[in-house]
């Protein structure tokens, strides 16, 4: 009868647990600034930004979060970008930003940008690419941002 009740509480908890870990995106961060912060690193380190719009209510944008933190991931992030996470809310924060870029939350979130240290767009996604993250493997995650790098680096 104790291991059942112990079982319960567990049970019980355990969404607890899981909205205990930190969320990807901070909604009050001034993104402009981490954008104009990132841009500046990008051109000292030789990288360009990877900007992700996004929101802490969207389960493929935390998807896309845990899969980026995977060592295969993360690894090609850091080398290759200056990476920034903008939140958007509830399409009602940073839409001045996402204007500015062309609007790629359009078709959903989460959405990229990939901007040269100078702020020039080099890659977007338009069409929802990244909006179905939490049915993309990491391999697949993978393989979009590998593909993100070469579209921007044949950009510039």
């Amino acid at each position: 009868m104790h291991i059942r009740r112990i079982i319960s509480m567990v049970l019980l908890t355990a969404p607890a647990w899981a909205l205990a870990a930190p969320l990807p995106y901070n909604e009050a961060a001034d993104a402009k600034a981490e954008i104009e912060q990132a841009l500046a690193t990008a051109g000292t380190t030789k990288r360009n930004v990877l900007v992700i719009f996004g929101a802490n209510w969207c389960e493929d944008c935390r998807a896309l979060d845990a899969s980026l933190k995977s060592q295969k991931n993360a690894e090609l992030l850091a080398k290759e970008f200056v990476v920034v996470k903008v939140d958007v809310g509830n399409f009602d924060r940073n839409g001045t930003l996402t204007t500015r870029y062309g609007n790629p939350t359009k078709k959903g979130i989460p959405a990229a940008i990939v901007l040269a240290p100078n702020n020039q767009t080099l890659y977007a996604t338009r069409a929802g690419e990244l909006s179905n993250a939490r049915r993309m493997s990491e391999s697949g995650v993978y393989e979009f941002f590998s593909q993100a790098v070469s579209a921007s680096k044949g950009s510039k």
